[in-house]
C-alpha cells in the first residue's frame, strides 16, 4: 500500500519526541524532509544536536509508526547541515512547551540580553521572572534545570541553540 503524503506527515505528527513528550517530532521542527518513491516513504531528520542520544529511539519510532500506518518500506536519513535550531519552534510549540511546564526559549526576563552569562528564565507555572539556574543541563543536555524563587517550583528551560 502506498501511503500519501499529507498521510505521512499525519501520521509523523503524532510520534512524540523521546525527550519532549509533550511534542511531536514535527512540532520539534526535526522533520526536515519526505519523500515517496516506488512505494518507499523516505524521511530526513535533523536531531537537536549531532549527539542526541535520542536519534535511534526517533529513527525507531518513526520506523514503527509508519509501518504501522501501511508503508510497504521506510528510509529513514540523518542531516546535520543546516544544523537544527529552537528558530525553529513554532509560536504554538513554544506554548505547548510552556503548558507542559517547561520554559521555552525566548522567555528571558525584560530587558536580559540572550547572551547574558546567567539570564533570568521566565517561571512556566507562574511567569515570575524572579528565578534561579539549579543545573546547566536538566534531563537532557538541550535544557537547563531552574527553580522559581515565587512560586518555588522547579522547571527545566528548553536552551536556545
Amino acid at each position: 500500500m502506498t501511503l500519501a503524503l499529507d498521510t505521512v506527515w499525519q501520521v509523523l505528527a503524532g510520534v512524540p519526541d523521546p525527550e519532549l513528550p509533550a511534542i511531536s517530532i514535527t512540532e520539534l521542527g526535526i522533520v526536515r524532509e519526505v519523500n515517496i518513491n516506488d512505494d518507499v516513504v523516505r524521511v530526513t531528520v535533523t536531531p537537536t544536536y549531532g549527539g542526541c542520544p535520542a536519534t535511534d529511539v526517533i529513527r525507531e519510532d518513526i520506523h514503527t509508526a509508519l509501518m504501522a500506518a501501511g508503508a510497504r518500506e521506510v528510509e529513514i536519513s540523518i542531516t546535520l547541515v543546516p544544523a537544527w535550531s529552537t528558530d525553529w519552534l513554532s509560536d504554538d510549540t513554544k506554548a505547548k512547551l510552556k503548558r507542559h511546564g517547561i520554559a521555552p526559549p525566548g522567555t528571558l526576563a525584560p530587558g536580559v540580553k540572550p547572551l547574558t552569562f546567567h539570564p533570568r528564565i521566565r517561571c512556566p507555572r507562574c511567569d515570575s521572572t524572579r528565578t534561579e539556574e539549579i543545573s546547566a543541563f536538566g534531563a537532557t543536555a538541550c535544557k537547563a534545570l531552574h527553580r522559581c524563587l515565587a512560586c518555588l517550583e522547579p522547571f527545566e528551560y528548553f536552551k536556545p541553540i
